[in-house]
């Protein structure tokens, strides 16, 4: 004899599981429309976020690291001063990542321009590894250009954290001098490291004495500087 199945419906007519399927729906909706009402708020709590590191760096510029005080940073960001503490712990935290995207930008600023050049001369590489480095420091970045002028007076226990990607920049500019060595573009008995550094602090000296007028301005000095690096000051 046939098994007959008994009744599974609810008194609405659905089958049980369904009212599950339907709430699960609502969940998923609700869930969809709160994270869409919250997008404007989690937009404006990043651009108040930027604007503070902004505001620090400038300051960090300007008069140091020591001399700025969070309510100074409040108040040039236009917020109120306890509201740093929203977004950051304290002014070293600040600190931190101004450091860090200052190099950041001009790690990725230099690398990007050699990458982009293609299968170029070692002395074209460098000299667009200058140019980058300096439209990185002089005309876009805030960031820096801070992290340039206060590093140096900073203690020892802040600048530790940053030493990893300082050294990996200076190791990427080595390479460049190397590979331009090892290709006789510059002389075989030249010492990549004093050289490196020269290089880099006449670049990073830039932010004290010279005067940004226009793109043309940072991409003529570029051309000065890879003309002195690479034919001296004897007269041809």
């Amino acid at each position: 004899m046939r098994a007959i199945r008994s009744s599974t419906r609810s008194r609405d007519g659905s089958r049980p599981g369904a009212a599950a399927r339907r709430s699960k729906a609502t969940s998923v909706a609700n869930k969809r429309n709160t994270e869409v009402e919250d997008a404007p708020a989690q937009l404006k709590s990043e651009r108040s976020r930027d604007l503070i590191l902004k505001s620090a760096a400038q300051l960090f510029r300007r008069q140091g690291f020591s001399a700025t005080t969070l309510r100074q940073i409040a108040a040039k960001a236009k917020i109120k001063a306890g509201s740093i503490y929203y977004h950051f712990d304290s002014k070293e935290e600040i600190l931190n990542e101004v450091l860090d995207r200052g190099l950041r930008h001009v790690f990725e600023s230099v690398k990007n321009a050699v990458e982009r050049a293609g299968k170029v001369s070692h002395r074209r590489r460098i000299g667009l590894a200058i140019e980058a480095h300096l439209v990185a420091l002089l005309e876009t970045s805030d960031f820096t250009s801070a992290n340039i002028r206060i590093y140096g007076q900073l203690p020892e226990h802040l600048k530790k954290p940053h030493r990893p990607l300082r050294r990996a920049y200076a190791e990427y500019w080595d390479q460049l001098f190397i590979d331009a060595r090892r290709a006789g573009e510059i002389r075989a008995d030249m010492e990549v490291v004093p050289l490196r550094m020269f290089v880099i602090g006449a670049l990073n000296w830039t932010i004290e004495w010279f005067r940004l007028e226009n793109r043309d301005a940072v991409l003529e000095l570029a051309e000065r500087t890879e003309l002195l690096i690479f034919e001296g000051v004897s007269k041809p």
